[in-house]
């Protein structure tokens, strides 16, 4: 088992300022405190959280457009990955969660970290479409799924970004039944059986129209 990483070689791979590693320490030990009383993540990856949840999140910065603003996170739970990716400068990050007392958890998240976020406290089928430069999930659904969920916040340019586990493979297989899109598997640097799943170019199978 790899030793716990610390907040400090985090901020190294990340690339961060010591004001945005200090605001996601901030993050860190709110969630922390949070997760005794509601589950927000397993306790178990708390032992190594910043390797966990931080660098895993976080990695996926390096992968966005350099342009890119407008950032959905469907299924937030924790705020993970959207969060760390406002906290690490996103402009526009838009968190999707009808639970509410993990939406109270990513209010004090956003207060404490000082962070502005748009919260939509409601199932993402009720949110009201609009287009997005990236659209991210984490442990949320198979892609199939996410494909379907996030087809409202697509558009031409849109980047779709999924942490997902051994059973990309399989899931990219599925969805190919009734999407298009070029996909791109990049090695998690967090975890040595993820992967981070990078799409573009998405349309549904016999639609010449935007995702």
């Amino acid at each position: 088992m790899l030793p716990p990483l610390t907040p400090e070689r985090v901020g190294e791979w990340l690339n961060v300022s010591r004001e945005t590693l200090a605001r996601l320490e901030a993050y860190v030990q709110l969630l922390t405190a949070w997760n005794r009383r509601i589950n927000l993540v397993g306790p178990r990856t708390l032992r190594d959280v910043w390797r966990r949840h931080i660098l895993d999140s976080g990695q996926l910065f390096a992968q966005m457009p350099p342009k890119a603003r407008v950032l959905v996170d469907l299924g937030s739970g924790a705020g993970l990955p959207g969060l760390p990716l406002a906290i690490l400068g996103v402009p526009e990050v838009h968190l999707v969660e009808s639970d509410g007392r993990k939406c109270a958890f990513l209010r004090e998240a956003a207060r404490v970290t000082e962070t502005t976020i748009t919260l939509h406290q409601r199932r993402i089928a009720e949110v009201p479409g609009f287009a997005a430069d990236v659209i991210t999930a984490r442990a949320l659904a198979p892609l199939q799924d996410l494909l379907d969920h996030g087809e409202k916040f697509g558009a031409p340019h849109s980047i779709l970004l999924f942490l997902k586990g051994e059973s990309v493979s399989e899931e990219l297989t599925e969805a190919a039944k009734a999407w298009n899109m070029i996909h791109r598997l990049v090695p998690s640097i967090s975890d040595p059986s993820g992967t981070v799943l990078r799409l573009e170019k998405v349309t549904r199978a016999g639609d010449s129209g935007k995702h």
